[in-house]
């Protein structure tokens, strides 16, 4: 049974468009140094669908929709002295800090913003609106992701099939 994230990055770090500019249009979630958000991207799995979401944006949004195209593996950037995500705790045999890739689906034409979605009637429980709500990774009730889903208009070619 598939799941639902939700994902979020500063889009000065990492947008939606750096992920359409990626080779093959597929990334890894690097940087995660939250054990909640952890453990959430550790349960992922290949096929599981989330929402790509633009934090400390003017305005924030969900921009788009992303795949889970490979589970959770040992985050190489941990191990490597260089890099500002090393963790002198983490080591290969016993990793602390983990990856998943990703996959763009879809970019939002018109991003839903969090003004917007607080707006939106069933969708009052989702983890994103909730007050405090700061995790980077997050779970969507399956119902949250068919809501903000049904909300996205067909693209062009999808309305040209149906005619």
């Amino acid at each position: 049974m598939s799941q639902y994230w939700l994902l979020k990055s500063e889009p000065t770090s990492f947008s939606i468009q750096d992920l359409a500019q990626s080779p093959r249009q597929i990334t890894c979630w690097e940087g995660v140094r939250n054990y909640q958000a952890r453990n959430f991207m550790k349960s992922m799995k290949v096929g599981d669908r989330g929402f790509f979401y633009h934090s400390n944006a003017d305005p924030p949004a969900i921009v788009g929709t992303v795949e889970i195209v490979k589970a959770a593996y040992p985050d190489p950037y941990a191990f490597d002295p260089k890099s500002r995500y090393f963790d002198s705790k983490s080591t290969p045999e016993a990793p602390r800090w983990f990856l998943v890739d990703i996959k763009l689906l879809k970019t939002f034409s018109n991003p839903f913003t969090l003004e917007y979605l607080r707006t939106i009637a069933g969708l009052e429980h989702m983890e994103l609106l909730r007050k405090g709500s700061r995790l980077s990774v997050q779970p969507v009730r399956p119902e949250e992701w068919k809501h903000v889903c049904a909300l996205v208009p067909p693209s062009k070619r999808a309305q040209r099939s149906k005619a």
